[in-house]
């Protein structure tokens, strides 16, 4: 199977630099839903190297300082899923950040945890 990371039309990508681009998620789940990807066909996080990583970050701030002029969202998840088991679905690198907006959900609280919902309310218990 292709991976679709790796032959990006050129009309999705929003910014890149030398390591990674920038494109909107297909399936966002909020407005403004973007992916910092690497060039290079990477899984992991941790398989890339130090100057890659920096670079992919540096996307991710500029990322969201144009998500923040376009959009004004009131916070944001950054996330990964790494690895299979985490819930990875392309196996290439993606980080994925997610504009939040204030009442886009009942109670935000616990974020990630609510992967799992038995642990995700610490606070009331």
């Amino acid at each position: 199977m292709a991976c679709p990371f790796c032959n990006l039309p050129h009309e999705r990508i929003q910014l890149s630099n030398l390591m990674g681009l920038v494109i909107r998620d297909g399936f966002p789940i909020s407005e403004g839903h973007t992916l910092i990807i690497p060039r290079r066909h990477v899984g992991s996080l941790f398989d890339l190297s130090h100057g890659e990583r920096d670079a992919l970050f540096n996307l991710v701030e500029e990322a969201k300082r144009r998500l923040d002029k376009e959009l004004k969202p009131d916070a944001f998840n950054i996330a990964i899923n790494d690895g299979q088991a985490a819930g990875q679905t392309i196996p290439h690198l993606h980080i994925h950040l997610i504009p939040r907006y204030q009442g886009d959900c009942a109670d935000p609280r616990g974020g990630v945890r609510w992967i799992f919902p038995d642990k995700a309310d610490y606070w009331s218990k």
